[in-house]
C-alpha cells in the first residue's frame, strides 16, 4: 500500500499530459492547473476543471495512508482498497470527461491534441498495487480464519 501511495503522489504532482494545438503552442496538464508556455517564453498557470482530478488523488492518498494503520481491522482494509480502487477508476473516467467536454483551441477536440506522460499512468500502477494489497489482505483474512478453527 505505501507503494501505492507513493504512485499517487507522483501521478499528483507531475504533469499527466501535454497538449499541443494547431497553432504549434503547447501546455502541460497538470491535476490542478494548465501550464502555457506562450512564445514569448512566459509561463502562464490556467486552474481548470481539473481541480476535481486533484481532489481525487489527495482523497486517494489520505484514504490510503489511513488504511495503513487499520491492520487489526482486515475486513474495513478490503473494503477501503475496494473503494480506493473505484475512486482510481473514477479518476481516468473524470479526465476523459474533461478532455472531451473542454477544447484547446475552437473547434478542435483536447483529445486529438493530448499527449500522456509517463506520470499519468502513475494511478493506474496504483491500481494494481491497490489490488495486491487487496489479495495480501485476503489471504491473511482467510489465513486467521483457518487458524481459528484449529483450535
Amino acid at each position: 500500500m505505501v507503494l501505492a501511495i507513493v504512485c499517487v503522489v507522483l501521478g499528483l504532482c507531475n504533469p499527466i499530459g501535454q497538449l499541443t494545438g494547431e497553432d504549434g503552442g503547447s501546455a502541460m496538464l497538470y491535476n490542478l492547473w494548465l501550464s502555457l508556455t506562450a512564445e514569448s517564453g512566459v509561463t502562464e498557470h490556467v486552474v481548470m476543471p481539473w481541480a476535481a482530478l486533484f481532489a481525487l488523488l489527495v482523497l486517494v492518498a489520505s484514504i490510503l495512508t489511513v488504511n495503513i494503520f487499520l491492520f487489526k481491522k482486515r475486513a474495513l482494509q478490503m473494503r477501503i482498497c475496494s473503494f480506493a480502487m473505484l475512486i482510481l477508476v473514477g479518476y481516468y473516467l473524470a479526465g476523459v470527461a474533461f478532455l472531451l467536454l473542454n477544447s484547446y483551441d475552437e473547434g478542435a477536440s483536447l483529445m486529438s491534441c493530448f499527449r500522456p506522460t509517463v506520470w499519468g499512468a502513475m494511478p493506474f500502477v496504483a491500481i494494481i498495487l491497490t489490488y495486491l494489497a487487496f489479495r495480501g489482505i485476503l489471504k491473511d483474512q482467510l489465513l486467521i480464519k483457518s487458524l481459528d478453527r484449529l483450535r
